[in-house]
């Protein structure tokens, strides 16, 4: 039977989970691709192609993971040779992934082996050596919320958006960091082989049935360390914990007895945003807990969280998250049941 041949790039320092949140959940599709019928398949509207996975590094030689176990690759980097079905880089920990991204030889084989790949995938700091090897210029793409400014920074011609777990750009795709890759995953399932085994798959991860690409990587409140300015950091609380009040840069200004040319310029300089920025995403992520843990109506999630109305609702939760509100409080739900 024709396969799909999966190839997860290693090296020394790669990351455990990166790996293996993809090599297992592949694993279990195959158990699944093979208890279906050849008629089940077909309604699936895919042949029923299991997968090959399997760990190439340079030499073929064993490699040290991130977290000190050790890996034996199964094939040697430079022998391998296409046509593949999909190149899957993963990241590195420490500074593993900055000596893969700079050794040469490692991304001509990266870019050779990309060119034969009908996907090209790229775990976490993987994006690195994506970007390193030039398979990211002009395209959209992220990375660990932690690299992502680096990878920015390196990487001029790539669009890096940090928010994302994932994103599909083309034939191109990047997952943030770590468990995303298995996000991912089982996207790349469900497009081989259909909803139907992915849910399996999951169900037997005990994991969700599947998170949005677009749901931000990380909470607005735990993605930085608190505010260092006193004055700020008094806002941030009370953003955070009324967000159905008047949140105005001007009632936010007199209430911290400055102005709101100076409050702005503290909010840039602590935060990196403006208050009206930062209140809308707070305020976002409000109804996001809300959304998920009551069945309140959208106009009263609205409401509470001081978006106003259930349209304003949707367009905020929407530009933030890439889903509607009702989207995503039907996976919320979904995810409940697994």
């Amino acid at each position: 039977m024709d396969e799909r041949l999966m190839v997860i790039v290693g090296y020394d320092t790669a990351e455990l989970l990166d790996i293996a949140c993809v090599t297992t959940p592949l694993a279990m599709a195959n158990a699944h691709v093979t208890a279906l019928t050849d008629a089940t398949a077909n309604a699936l509207g895919s042949p029923s192609r299991p997968y090959r996975v399997t760990v190439a590094c340079p030499g073929g030689a064993s490699f040290t993971c991130g977290s000190g176990l050790t890996l034996q690759g199964q094939q040697s980097l430079e022998q391998l040779i296409g046509p593949l079905d999909t190149l899957i880089v993963s990241g590195g920990a420490g500074a593993g992934h900055e000596r893969a991204a700079s050794d040469p030889r490692l991304l001509g084989h990266v870019r050779r082996l990309a060119r034969e790949s009908s996907r090209v995938v790229s775990v976490c700091t993987g994006a690195g050596i994506l970007a390193a090897a030039g398979l990211l210029d002009g395209r959209r793409a992220t990375t660990h919320w932690r690299f992502a400014a680096q990878l920015a920074a390196r990487h001029p011609k790539v669009v890096v958006d940090p928010d994302p777990i994932y994103i599909r750009d083309g034939n191109v795709y990047t997952a943030a960091g770590i468990t995303s890759a298995l996000d991912l995953t089982l996207a790349l399932i469900e497009e081989d082989h259909g909803a139907e085994v992915a849910r399996g798959v999951a169900r037997d991860l005990v994991t969700y049935l599947q998170r949005p690409g677009n749901q931000a990587q990380m909470s607005l409140h735990t993605a930085a360390p608190p505010p260092r300015n006193d004055l700020v950091r008094r806002l941030v609380e009370y953003i955070t914990g009324h967000p159905d009040h008047d949140l105005n840069a001007t009632a936010l200004a007199a209430r911290a007895g400055v102005t709101p040319r100076h409050l702005t310029r503290l909010f840039q300089e602590e935060l990196g945003q403006t208050p009206g920025r930062f209140v809308r995403q707070s305020r976002t992520e409000a109804a996001a807990h809300l959304l998920a843990s009551t069945t309140l109506p959208m106009a009263s999630v609205a409401t509470r969280c001081g978006l106003g109305t259930a349209e304003t609702l949707r367009q905020a939760f929407t530009s933030r998250y890439g889903i509607s509100p009702s989207r995503y409080r039907a996976t919320q739900a979904a995810e409940g049941t697994a």
